[in-house]
C-alpha cells in the first residue's frame, strides 16, 4: 500500500483515484470544488479542499486542469514536499512542466512527468496510457502504482518529453474531432443520414477513433453527455499552438481546430462535450 495525496477530482481524475482506492491504496483526494470532494467521498476516498490539509504521503499525483493550476497548486505545497515523489498527470504542456518542476526539486522532491491519454471511459475501467518520462530508475519505482491505472509507456528521460508527447497527441486529437464534426455536418448538408453514415464509413479506411468515439455524441444534440468539455480542447489545442510557436512548428491543421474549439467556446458551449463543437457548422 502506497499512501497517495491525489490531486484534482475531476472528470478524470476521479475514476483515476478510485482505481488506486481499489487497488488498496491510501488514497487522499484533493479539490477546491466542494461538488468534487462531495463525490469522491461517495466513492470511499477522504477528500480535503487543499493540499496543505492532506497530510503526509509518499506519492503526490497531480491531475488539475490547466498550467496556471499547477502553478497554485506547487506553491500550496512547498514547503512539505521534501522526499516525496510527484508525478504530474495533467497536460500543461513542456514548458509549464519544467518550470514546475524546477521548483518541487528545488524543495527536494523528486518528479515523473506522465500525462495521460484515454478519456473518461478508459480511466474508469484503468486503461489509459501513461506517457512518462524522467529518471528511468523512479519511473520503475512508481510504475506498479501507475500500473492499476494503465499501461506506462516510457517516451525519454528529459522531464517534459511525456508533455512533448502528449502534444503530438492532442494536436491530433483536436484536429480529429473538428474533422469528424466537419464531415458529419457535410453529411447533413448533402441530405443524408448522419447515423447511417457513421455506420457506412466509420469502420472503413476513412475512419477514426474519434469519429467512432464522438460521433454518436455529434448526433444527440447539445445536451449530450458530458465526457470531455469544450473548454478541454480550447486549453489543450492553446497548449498545442503555443508549444508549436516554441519550436517554430508550421501547424494550420491545428489552428483551423482550434478557431473550432473557440467559436464553440464563444457560443456559449465551453461546458459541454466537446462533441458539441459540430455546432459551430450547424450555426
Amino acid at each position: 500500500m502506497t499512501a497517495i495525496n491525489f490531486v484534482g477530482l475531476g472528470a478524470i481524475g476521479l475514476p483515476m483515484a478510485i482505481q488506486l482506492a481499489r487497488a488498496g491504496h491510501d488514497v487522499t483526494g484533493v479539490d477546491p470544488i466542494p461538488a468534487a470532494r462531495d463525490r469522491a467521498e461517495s466513492e470511499g476516498i477522504t477528500a480535503v479542499a487543499s493540499i496543505s490539509d492532506a497530510g503526509a504521503a509518499d506519492l503526490a499525483i497531480a491531475m488539475v486542469a490547466t498550467p496556471d493550476q499547477l502553478e497554485v497548486l506547487i506553491t500550496q505545497a512547498a514547503d512539505s514536499v521534501a522526499g516525496q515523489t510527484w508525478v504530474i498527470m495533467s497536460t500543461v504542456g513542456p514548458e509549464a512542466l519544467v518550470a514546475q518542476s524546477k521548483r518541487l526539486q528545488a524543495a527536494g522532491a523528486t518528479i515523473v512527468d506522465g500525462p495521460v491519454t484515454g478519456g473518461v471511459a478508459r480511466a474508469s475501467i484503468g486503461d489509459l496510457v501513461i506517457f512518462a518520462s524522467g529518471d528511468p530508475d523512479l519511473i520503475a519505482e512508481v510504475s506498479p502504482v501507475l500500473s492499476v491505472l494503465g499501461t506506462v509507456r516510457i517516451v525519454g528521460t528529459r522531464l517534459g518529453d511525456g508533455q512533448s508527447i502528449k502534444v503530438v497527441n492532442q494536436h491530433l486529437a483536436s484536429v480529429h474531432i473538428v474533422a469528424a464534426a466537419e464531415a458529419l455536418s457535410l453529411a447533413r448538408s448533402l441530405g443524408l443520414d448522419e447515423a447511417a453514415v457513421l455506420d457506412l464509413v466509420g469502420p472503413g479506411a476513412a475512419g477514426s477513433w474519434m469519429l467512432s468515439d464522438r460521433g454518436p455524441r455529434m448526433l444527440l444534440g447539445t445536451d449530450a453527455p458530458v465526457m470531455s468539455t469544450i473548454n478541454i480542447f480550447v486549453k489543450d489545442s492553446g497548449l498545442v499552438s503555443s508549444a508549436a510557436a516554441a519550436v517554430n512548428a508550421d501547424v494550420p491543421l491545428l489552428k483551423a481546430a482550434q478557431e473550432r474549439y473557440l467559436a464553440a467556446e464563444a457560443a456559449g458551449l465551453g461546458l459541454r462535450d466537446d462533441s458539441r463543437v459540430i455546432e459551430t457548422y450547424q450555426a
